[in-house]
């Protein structure tokens, strides 16, 4: 389930925004202590696994699997073959196996540890494992011959998951798609090649899986992407459109997420991603976050029935999405071997899940893989396994903490970038939150462009009230933005 909100640069050139963005981006880096580069005896060892990899013996060439990701993103993850079976369907969702190329200890295995997760702000990345694995040798480019570990999921008529199977198996992608040139296939109904039978079940078995998350009362966020332009001494932001293919993308992966869990479930040893019901104070919040963007929320709906009336593709409606990843604090892991925890559901997806979709991208996907492909092949899990499970969500909250702090941080620095122009401007808002101790500070979502940033006035802050704000502080440097009651 995704949770990072990605800064993507659609345009840039030389000119002084696109400089005062790269200074930004490259404080933040020194600030937070991250770097893209990796210490020589790490880039060495990547190298040295790339050209040595541990290949299985199941040979599963003959499925054209194909990926779907940002046309410039290297690091592919995830491919997928569907196919019918009988009125059911066959969902064949290949996993980068990043354990035929590292071993527990290892110079990148250690290194993967301590980063946990890749970092991705604007047109920067902060990847976990050295690019000659994530972007080549253990990444499903087209053409080439990869170890995965294959999923090979079956679907009911009405997209109900019948059957999880995972092993060890060599794939090849015939084709590296993107989500613009996916949606024009179909909305054009048009499909050549390897893949003409395949692709057109994406929309088939996503919406049917769409139908079950809202049967269950699930809610899975489609957070949109934001899209800056910074060209000449200007900076502006906008959500980048978000595709009914994406969509139904993300429903494979969290189909293959569902079946990971039940299988440790069963055989009580695992790692689940985990989050508790929302808070009620953060379902006031957020009604009264979509009173500001002038979006309609009756009292009487609940959360989950609200979320699904967003359109992404409406920026107002995107900006709300973004608000309610609020929903998703408390998020973490849950390791067991024995005995299971006692919150073992993701509330928001109303279903018990794990994260296994992202090994090249997560750290802890390899560890809940491995535990997969042990217990559907019948082997005792690892012993490497087993003992890192009790450090895994520490391990993975740190890293959580630092994505968030990177995200947060490129945020800012773009609003404060977009709004430097403007110093002294007034705008119309909603305050969100005051604060108890000083209620003359609080919050304010301003509807155009969407931020929601601290305003203090002279009197208390009226909460939920529509109010004009000024704009006194968008400091680039600082990466702050601030307002004053008008």
């Amino acid at each position: 389930m995704p949770s990072n909100r990605v800064i993507r640069v659609a345009r840039a050139d030389d000119g002084v925004a696109a400089q005062s963005l790269r200074e930004g981006i490259a404080a933040i880096q020194e600030e937070l202590g991250v770097t893209p580069a990796f210490p020589p005896e790490v880039e060495e060892a990547a190298v040295k696994a790339a050209a040595q990899p541990r290949l299985p013996e199941l040979d599963r060439t003959d499925l054209p699997f194909v990926t779907i990701d940002p046309p410039t993103s290297m690091d592919l993850d995830q491919a997928l073959h569907l196919e019918r079976d009988g009125d059911g369907y066959v969902v064949h969702y290949a996993i980068a196996d990043l354990a035929a190329f590292i071993s527990p200890g290892d110079p990148v295995d250690v290194e993967a540890h301590k980063r946990g997760e890749s970092l991705y702000g604007a047109d920067s990345k902060i990847p976990l494992h050295p690019t000659a694995l994530s972007e080549g040798a253990a990444s499903l480019l087209p053409d080439q011959v990869r170890p995965a570990l294959l999923w090979t999921m079956r679907l009911d008529a009405e997209g109900e998951l019948t059957g999880t199977h995972v092993e060890r198996a060599l794939v090849r992608s015939v084709a590296k798609l993107d989500y613009a040139g996916v949606q024009q296939m179909f909305d054009k109904g048009e499909f050549e090649g390897a893949y003409a039978d395949s692709l057109p079940l994406l929309e088939t078995i996503g919406e049917l899986r769409i139908a079950k998350e809202v049967d269950r009362g699930g809610v899975n966020l489609p957070l949109p992407d934001q899209e800056i332009s910074v060209e000449g001494d200007r900076w502006s932001l906008e959500f980048r459109e978000m595709l009914p293919v994406e969509e139904w993308n993300a429903q494979l992966s969290l189909l293959t997420g569902f079946g990971a869990a039940d299988l440790m479930v069963y055989a009580r040893v695992g790692v689940l991603r985990t989050l508790p019901p929302p808070d009620p104070h953060d379902i006031q919040r957020l009604h009264r976050t979509a009173r500001a963007l002038g979006i309609d929320w009756p009292a009487e709906m609940l959360y989950p029935d609200f979320i699904r009336t967003l359109d992404p593709a409406n920026p107002t409606h995107a900006a709300m999405t973004v608000a309610c990843t609020r929903l998703l604090r408390g998020s973490g892991y849950a390791t067991f071997d024995g005995e299971l925890p006692a919150l073992t559901e993701h509330a928001a997806l109303a279903s018990e899940y794990a994260h296994v979709t992202a090994p090249l991208r997560r750290l802890v996907d390899r560890y809940a893989g491995e535990i997969c492909v042990a217990l559907c092949a019948d082997q005792p899990v690892p012993e490497w396994v087993r003992a890192a499970l009790h450090e895994l969500p520490d391990t993975m909250r740190g890293s959580g903490h630092r994505s968030a702090a990177y995200e947060h941080a490129v945020v800012d620095l773009v609003e404060a970038g977009v709004l430097a122009p403007r110093l002294g401007e007034s705008f119309a808002a909603v305050v969100v939150d005051v604060e108890e101790k000083e209620p003359v500070r609080g919050s304010v979502t301003v509807q155009q462009p969407a931020v929601e940033a601290p305003v203090v006035g002279t009197e208390p802050l009226p909460l939920g009230t529509e109010v004009e704000v000024v704009l006194a502080t968008a400091d680039v440097a600082a990466r702050k933005v601030s307002f004053t009651l008008a």
